[in-house]
């Protein structure tokens, strides 16, 4: 039952019609039917049965509408009754139904917008990779403004030394705090999109070849980095290695003759398997054949050597030379090459981690700007400044900004906070403006869209419908089993089987595990034990002829029969036939529950009908079907 809540924003997010049925006019606002003092107006209707029905032109007929009509007044009634027992004011249906709420508002406050601009941005660079040589200079983010004003001078001062021709690996060794720039120059190979924090990257990809970026701050500190070279993204390789560990105590000689050893047999020929088996000492890959998970350009920055001999094979099954790391000295085996993906193939996980990255933060900040400008935001600084340091030297009444037309005090913001007069912060202040966009944008939309506005609707009612049909039918037929029987004894004629077989089906992809189980049951053998069969499942029971389709394929009769269906395999063991009769209550339970289900709504309905008044205007009716049916004459065209 659950799936169904989760699939609701899915179909209610299909588009409603096309342009062409437009030309179609009708008083939407006129009242259709009320129940329990609820009006639903011809628009609603109208909108909702196009919407439902925009790929069936042969569900536009008279008795189609009614039905539907008579389906959307019972609908009404179950959402009545969720509200009027105040199932909408529970904070489970508040969370929910705000987070439906809040995902409908994103396209019309650009998040979705600015997604997906982010993720082309960061695919296109995902297509080259840059080297780069850095010179860090490291000041934390919360630093005093005398530390900060020292590290920009001492980062700008190298940086006009590079300008002035000085190497700029030298100056790296002078200047960098990055630990092994004297030895490495600042050289941090090659990298890609996603692999450095986003100013950085951002530097990188935005400095010519053989320039010098200007002065970057990061959480690290400021920065410059010289672009060394760029070349198109040589995707991805998956390799396997045997390691010889070397540090911490290891012989490192004996680590080298024992590597140039496993080279060796691998030059004369003897399995991949058998020496990494034989040889290896990374523990966790060994008996897998040192396989390793696919990695990109960038992610083995900690053993470049190893970067660096892995891109360099070619052919899947190519073996390197002994290379040494920090780790060990390792033979790679190269399994094969994965290019970068095409952007439609990957963009969900792209998606995912641009959400997670700070690029999004700087990119949502940016936008936040944009809505508040044209939103006329207007803050009254001084009043905030004084109310988040001291709320006590302010009045309720004080305005902190207006937006969009409206004035926002501090009681608007004490109310959206909560705990009067309690400290605040800006990050709340922030929140609260932020909600405020939210509020406008959404009384804008709502004013300009009536679809939108049922579309909000529709997610409120679905809530509390699944809420209350959980509560009220679904639990109570699966659950009482004492109605289910009194069910079935009152209607037991209607629970009838043709013609079955009592047997047993084994099935599954093992043709000969599957045709050995044929030949034992042949033979009269018992076949109790399946655990050492490759996944034969196994079902019995009594069937009908349209419970499965090998059974079209089977003669009916008593003994070992086989079948194949779309490259599965079966053995079906008829042990009895069993002719046409009335199902016992076990055998009818499945439909007897969903009958009994059908039964209680019914009888549920017939109540709310008594609780609620309900009164269809025949007028609006009329015109709502003449609508309806003129729409399915253009579908028609």
């Amino acid at each position: 039952m659950k799936l169904l809540r989760r699939t609701l924003p899915v179909l209610i997010l299909i588009s409603a019609f096309g342009p062409a049925l437009s030309q179609q006019t009708i008083d939407g606002a006129a009242p259709l039917f009320m129940v329990g003092g609820h009006t639903v107006t011809v628009g609603e209707f109208t909108y909702l049965y196009r919407k439902n029905h925009q790929h069936k032109p042969e569900a536009f007929t008279a008795s189609g509408i009614e039905e539907y009509l008579d389906l959307y007044i019972r609908y009404k009634l179950k959402v009545a009754e969720a509200i009027a027992r105040g199932m909408d004011t529970t904070a489970s249906f508040r969370q929910e139904y705000e987070t439906y709420r809040a995902e409908l508002l994103k396209p019309y406050l650009g998040d979705v917008a600015m997604v997906d601009s982010l993720v082309a941005i960061t695919y296109d660079r995902l297509k080259e990779e840059i080297r780069a040589a850095h010179i860090l200079v490291q000041v934390s983010p919360e630093a005093a403004p005398d530390d900060t004003l020292r590290a920009w001078n001492r980062i700008v001062e190298a940086r006009n030394r590079a300008l002035a021709g000085e190497d700029f690996g030298k100056l790296a060794g002078i200047y960098s705090d990055e630990p092994g720039a004297a030895t490495r120059g600042g050289d941090l190979g090659y990298f890609t999109a996603l692999q450095m924090v986003f100013p950085f990257e951002q530097a990188a990809y935005s400095t010519p070849i053989g320039s010098v970026s200007m002065p970057v701050r990061t959480r690290f500190g400021y920065h410059i980095l010289k672009v060394l070279d760029r070349r198109p993204s040589q995707g991805e390789v998956e390799v396997s290695h045997i390691m010889i560990r070397t540090g911490q105590g290891e012989d490192d000689g004996d680590a080298k003759e024992r590597i140039f050893e496993v080279h060796d047999r691998l030059q004369k020929g003897m399995e991949w398997e058998d020496v990494c088996r034989e040889f290896s000492e990374d523990y966790s890959t060994r008996e897998s054949g040192g396989r390793l998970r696919p990695f990109g350009v960038g992610a083995m920055n900690a053993a470049p050597g190893f970067q660096e001999m892995a891109f360099a094979l070619e052919r899947p099954g190519d073996i390197s030379d002994p290379v040494e790391t920090p780790f060990g000295r390792h033979v790679l085996r190269l399994e094969s090459r994965i290019p970068l993906a095409p952007l439609s193939e990957i963009k969900g996980s792209l998606s995912q981690r641009v959400r997670r990255d700070e690029r999004m933060n700087v990119a949502v900040r940016a936008h936040r700007a944009v809505l508040l400008r044209n939103l006329d935001y207007a803050e009254r600084q001084e009043a905030v400044t004084a109310f988040l340091q001291a709320p006590s030297s302010v009045s309720d009444n004080d305005e902190l900004f207006t937006l969009a037309g409206h004035s926002y005090s501090v009681a608007d913001f004490i109310q959206f906070a909560g705990d009067n007069r309690i400290e605040k912060s800006r990050q709340q202040f922030e929140a609260f403006v932020d909600e405020k966009v939210r509020e406008n944008t959404e009384r804008r939309v709502l004013s300009e869209s009536p679809e939108f506005k049922w579309l909000l609707q529709e997610y409120y009612e679905g809530i509390l419908l699944f809420e209350i049909m959980e509560k009220e039918i679904w639990n109570k037929a699966l659950e009482d089993s004492v109605g289910q029987r009194q069910y079935y004894e009152r209607n037991h004629d209607r629970y009838h089987a043709g013609e079955r077989i009592r047997s047993l089906i084994y099935s599954g992809g093992d043709r000969q595990g599957l045709e050995e189980i044929r030949r034992a049951l042949a033979e009269g053998e018992a076949v109790s034990d399946l655990s050492g069969r490759q996944a034969v499942r196994l079902d019995s029971g009594l069937f009908e002829r349209a419970d499965r389709q090998i059974f079209s394929s089977i003669p009916w009769e008593q003994g070992v029969h086989w079948a194949e269906h779309n490259g599965q395999y079966y053995v079906v063991n008829v042990t009895e036939v069993v002719a046409p009769g009335p199902k016992t209550f076990e055998e009818a339970r499945p439909a007897v529950i969903s009958d009994y289900q059908t039964y209680l709504e019914d009888a549920w309905i017939q109540e709310l009908k008594r609780k609620f008044a309900v009164r269809v205007n025949k007028k609006s009716r009329k015109r709502a079907t003449k609508y309806l049916l003129a729409v399915k004459q253009q579908l028609d065209r």
